[in-house]
């Protein structure tokens, strides 16, 4: 068991020199704990929202608190915060069943890892859990390589029942040449089990998260565990997070060898991370006199994105997204899964309701939107529409921006720039990749305000109470939903939910634009599209003479300009209104305005131009209908074959 001492020293020697690297810093957030209110202030204020916003799943009373204003101190927002975390995280309160039976239920997938060498000799212990239905994960020193991965087996259910007696163990060698990746940085592998899909089922996954928010400084973990490749137990004594690193979690709690590739979980059964080294750290008696260091999860997906992989591999890895389901009926030996727990049967826990079905979550950590990309058509740049000086006076000032120009805001996949005076867009941008879209199902709709630009310059809530208007997406709901995996895919989604992509729609407008909803999709799939990949802007004419109401001027027309790259690797892009038909000729306002008479059209992209102002660079002239004898063609659009690309 050499080799597996080595590897596991070299982590543990990094993973010391991070601890004293961070003894002070750790030090100073222990006793912002101790304080009240203080485990508000002992992360960072975007975490510490992003993780309220997260808790809000599962407790429905739980209210979003605003970044900004943490981040700036605001008292409210600080009381705020430290009421819900100390009310949920911090709580004396006795622990909900709920909380066990979804221990058993994670605790299924995790399983004993038998380190074995070339000629099958066993040479060490470590665990790994299933993370989807083929793929296992565990710690890059306990399997390095393919090689070591080849000879080594899983065992699941090596524990003892409720009776005291052992269960059945069954255990199932590794597939690497099916699946396997290893990174010796982040001390993670991830290999597939040679089993058949009944077979691995009765034992399910734990899905991984990329989203943030599972866990900040001061919240509890568990960790199941195959300490010194004994029978699985779990740590339930009051383990707590201590400090979070870039890439690392440092956390409280009983390992043991023989622990490392153990998921590291949070008080909802989330995995937070992965768990790889225990070292001394001097001067802090209060939990034992050592710390422990865990991979975070969203790191390791990170990480995962950006490799490219085989087909068959990928589509492996595109299901780490789904969620798992368990058959316990099924499991070896009739009785159900039972946890030996390593804690003192009077042992107060805190409270933990059953998870309520997730529904929009937007993540208010708004420095990780890359928003719009210009290039990302094959072969051509598509930058965002030009605002002259007179529009830009307009714009509405991203208060978070990190360069110019600082009125755009970007989102996931997409970005914004609003106009301050309308209080609504002057246009989205987003890019769709057809090749990874995810159809996920819409879930109960939650709008909410941009905290980048002020309320004021934002049309919200009060524009649609009691009224016929729609809130109407202007970046549909799926086109920015995309991505390896549903949970990335499921940031856009979320993202549209924004007020600045919303414009009041007549209700009417929704039964009328059949042809208009489905432009994307027809120019995705049905067009000479290269990559399957398009680039589209859209925005609502904003006249004078729109019809005011609430304090905000209602929009009568709507635009959309869509960019791709065709397969002989030109550029074509092609323009759209969606209009009254009375508004066609001249394509101003003749007599009063029927909400019901809407029809889409598809027009020059230099008539869009016109009407809005917007300098769209090199686009008119990769038009389609420049090309035609008449310039200033438009043409009604009854079905999609109409259109012209």
């Amino acid at each position: 068991m050499d080799v597996m001492t080595d590897r596991q020293s070299e982590q543990e020697r990094a993973t010391a020199a991070r601890a004293a690297e961070r003894a002070g810093q750790r030090r100073a957030k222990i006793a912002l704990l101790r304080t009240p209110g203080g485990i508000a202030e002992a992360d960072e204020p975007s975490r510490v929202a992003t993780r309220i916003d997260r808790l809000g799943r599962y407790y429905p009373d739980v209210r979003p608190v605003n970044p900004v204003a943490l981040a700036a101190g605001d008292p409210k927002a600080m009381a705020d915060a430290g009421v819900i975390l100390e009310r949920i995280v911090l709580t004396d309160d006795l622990l909900g069943v709920g909380y066990l039976e979804g221990g058993v239920t994670a605790s299924a997938a995790i399983g004993r890892v038998n380190i074995r060498d070339g000629r099958g000799r066993l040479t060490g212990y470590g665990t790994g859990s299933m993370i989807s239905p083929e793929l296992l994960l565990t710690n890059h020193h306990v399997l390095p390589d393919a090689a070591t991965a080849r000879s080594s087996i899983i065992e699941f259910d090596y524990q003892d029942g409720v009776d005291g007696l052992p269960r059945p163990v069954r255990a199932f060698g590794l597939d690497p040449d099916r699946f396997f990746v290893a990174d010796e940085d982040l001390d993670f592998a991830l290999v597939a089990v040679k089993a058949s899909a009944d077979e691995l089922r009765p034992y399910g996954f734990n899905r991984l998260i990329g989203s943030e928010g599972k866990a900040i400084v001061g919240d509890f973990v568990t960790i199941i565990q195959h300490p010194r490749g004994g029978k699985k137990q779990v740590a339930l004594r009051e383990n707590r997070i201590v400090d979070v690193l870039e890439r690392f979690l440092h956390y409280e709690t009983d390992t043991e060898p023989g622990s490392s590739g153990s998921p590291v979980f949070n008080d909802q059964w989330e995995v937070v991370a992965l768990h790889h080294a225990s070292v001394p750290a001097e001067g802090h008696a209060e939990y034992g006199g050592f710390l422990n260091e865990g991979i975070r999860v969203s790191r390791l997906l990170e990480f995962l994105r950006g490799q490219r992989f085989t087909p068959a591999r990928q589509a492996l890895l595109d299901r780490l997204s789904t969620r798992p389901e368990r058959d316990t009926a099924a499991r070896p030996g009739g009785a159900p899964q039972v946890l030996t727990l390593t804690m003192p049967v009077d042992i107060r826990l805190r409270a933990e309701p059953p998870a309520a079905p997730e529904s929009i979550r937007i993540d208010p950590d708004y420095s990780n939107r890359e928003g719009y990309d210009p290039d990302f058509l094959p072969g051509h740049t598509v930058p965002l529409p030009g605002l002259s000086d007179t529009l830009a006076a307009l714009a509405a000032t991203n208060r978070q921006a990190a360069g110019e120009p600082s009125y755009v805001l970007p989102y996931h996949h997409f970005s914004v720039v609003m106009n301050k005076v309308r209080r609504l867009a002057f246009f989205t941008a987003v890019n769709i990749d057809g090749r990874t879209s995810q159809p996920l199902r819409r879930e109960a709709d939650r709008w909410s305000l941009d905290p980048r630009v002020d309320a004021g310059e934002q049309a919200g809530e009060e524009i649609y109470r009691a009224n016929p208007l729609d809130r109407g997406h202007l970046v549909r709901r799926l086109d920015p939903a995309w991505g390896a995996t549903a949970a990335i895919a499921q940031l856009g989604n979320d993202d549209t939910f924004h007020f600045t992509n919303c414009s009041p729609q007549h209700e009417d407008f929704n039964q009328n634009k059949t042809t208009w909803a489905g432009l994307e999709d027809y120019v995705l799939n049905n067009a000479d599209n290269a990559d399957l990949r398009v680039s589209v802007v859209t925005g609502p004419v904003l006249a004078e003479d729109d019809d005011p109401y609430r304090g905000v001027r209602l929009p009568r027309q709507f635009w959309k300009v869509v960019a791709m790259a065709k397969a002989d690797g030109t550029l074509s892009a092609t323009a759209y209104l969606l209009s009254q038909e009375e508004l066609i000729h001249g394509l101003e306002l003749a007599g009063e305005f029927s909400y019901g008479a809407y029809r889409t059209y598809q027009v020059p992209v230099r008539r869009i131009a016109g009407l809005t102002g917007l300098s769209f660079g090199a686009l008119p002239d990769a038009d389609p209908l420049e090309r035609l004898e008449s310039t200033g063609e438009v043409r009604e659009i009854g079905v999609l074959d109409d259109l012209v690309l």
